[in-house]
């Protein structure tokens, strides 16, 4: 039998610069993202916000969607802050890898540092989202306890959903650049899809079969549950439109299926990025 003795510190070496290396580049691009702009880092919060009054105004004050809803206000804020943290991470890292190809042909590292680093600015971003919608809770009266730490294991299936997506959109990017085009298109699709502006009991009443397949999506199932947790128990989960607790696992089921296959793919195509950028 072959014993084969990896040296320890060459292991803590190597990962040591990997951290250092993501570390620099999370802060590099926090910094260029709002270089030169006015407000700067305010508008990670001024945005979602003017997103939030402009939807709340149309679809909850004018079309009446959220009628049947407790607390529709914050049901909808929510929605979006979800929404947003997926779109910016996966949206983010698409032309992560492309614009890094001068550094990949300088340094030696792991490829996946990048989008990594890329989505760390959403991470960032959905930490000061969170902070200003718990203070708007506050102010509507609702009250906050230790079970509404039950959304940190849902916002970890939403990143770890987030970041396989964008390790293959990455990847794709370097070689078919029509990639980002086709993904704004299908991720403002997929928006009117989910039941962020709308509950799915809507969707429930017309057809129970289109509300099943709209619920398995990770990021539909995933709003749904925070709002349960943080906003209304009476907000319609996955367990409750198939009759089934168990089929709350089928959504976590996918996102690790997609992280595993997306992240192998990506580390396939790794090799090939220096020579493609």
């Amino acid at each position: 039998m072959v014993k084969v003795n990896i040296p320890l510190d060459k292991v803590k070496s190597k990962y040591r610069y990997t951290a250092i290396l993501l570390r620099q580049l999370v802060i590099t691009d926090f910094k260029v993202r709002y270089q030169g702009s006015a407000l700067g880092y305010l508008w990670s919060l001024l945005r979602p916000s003017a997103i939030f009054l402009i939807l709340y105004f149309v679809f909850g004050q004018v079309l009446k969607v959220g009628e049947t809803v407790p607390n529709y206000a914050l049901y909808l804020l929510f929605g979006i802050v979800i929404w947003n943290f997926f779109v910016e991470l996966t949206s983010g890292s698409v032309t992560s890898i492309v614009s890094k190809g001068d550094l990949m042909r300088k340094l030696s590292f792991p490829r996946y540092v990048i989008v990594v680093s890329s989505s760390f600015a959403a991470v960032i971003n959905l930490g000061l989202n969170l902070f200003v919608v718990g203070v708007f809770a506050l102010v509507q009266g609702v009250q906050l306890d230790f079970k509404d730490l039950l959304i940190i294991p849902l916002l970890i299936e939403l990143y770890l959903f987030g970041l396989s997506v964008a390790f293959l959109l990455s990847a794709l990017f370097v070689k078919y650049r029509d990639i980002s085009y086709i993904w704004e298109v299908l991720i403002q699709g997929a928006f009117y899809a989910t039941p962020i502006l709308y509950p799915i009991s809507l969707v429930l009443n017309k057809s129970e079969a289109l509300a099943k397949i709209i619920i398995l999506n990770p990021v539909a199932q995933i709003a749904q549950d925070v709002r349960y947790v943080l906003v209304t128990d009476q907000t319609i989960t996955i367990s409750d439109i198939y009759g089934n607790q168990y089929m709350r696992f089928v959504p976590i089921a996918l996102v690790v299926v997609c992280f595993l296959l997306f992240a192998r793919y990506f580390r396939k195509r790794s090799i090939y990025f220096a020579e493609e950028v």
